[in-house]
């Protein structure tokens, strides 16, 4: 079992507004996230909630998502990584840690992630990262075996500090388009994704 943790919990302090409200082929951007996860083979989708969590949590209603509230989203993105941790079913195989803000990313992407993932195992390699051009993108899927580790994470950082300290263990997937590296962080990146999808 696969579950996919949404981290939606930020401030989008770069972008002057909430982002995951912005319009992207005509749904929020966190509706498009939802959405993408839902079409795809991931099994259980944990979306955490944080900055202006009714206005987030009004756009996925009847959707089959669990939504989880971070009362500490302020202290960093681990904290969203941490709640999204401990939400997941306990019988979950890997845990996907997926960007609300990469709305180019499809269920084809996704997909081939989470094969990689099943690649990974006969290799005795238990982290999946997507590379485009040999850059690190997002999303990941760790094995639950980490999910001590990735509790411990703390400060504004995702899983890169547990994805550090097993080098050994990271199977790394070339993916055929830039989704995996492209994500909207102020206006002119939310411009030039609006303009390319």
């Amino acid at each position: 079992m696969l579950s996919a943790i949404i981290l939606a919990a930020g401030m989008s302090a770069r972008m002057g507004q909430n982002k995951l409200l912005l319009s992207f082929k005509g749904k929020p951007l966190i509706a498009h996230a939802v959405d993408t996860l839902l079409a795809s083979e991931v099994d259980e989708v944990v979306v955490v909630l944080g900055h202006e969590a009714e206005k987030v949590r009004a756009q996925l209603q009847g959707k089959q998502v669990r939504l989880v509230q971070n009362p500490d989203y302020r202290d960093g993105l681990s904290t969203s990584v941490r709640v999204g941790a401990r939400a997941v079913s306990p019988q979950v195989e890997g845990m996907m840690i997926y960007l609300a803000d990469q709305p180019l990313l499809e269920p084809a992407d996704v997909n081939y992630i989470i094969k990689a993932f099943a690649l990974a195992k006969q290799v005795n390699k238990s982290i999946v990262v997507p590379l485009f051009h040999g850059q690190r993108g997002n999303p990941v899927i760790l094995n639950s075996s980490y999910r001590e580790a990735i509790l411990e994470v703390v400060g504004d950082v995702g899983c890169k500090r547990v994805i550090k300290r097993y080098p050994d263990r990271v199977f790394g997937v070339e993916m055929e388009t830039d989704h995996v590296v492209r994500d909207v962080d102020n206006i002119d990146d939310y411009e030039e994704v609006v303009s390319s999808a």
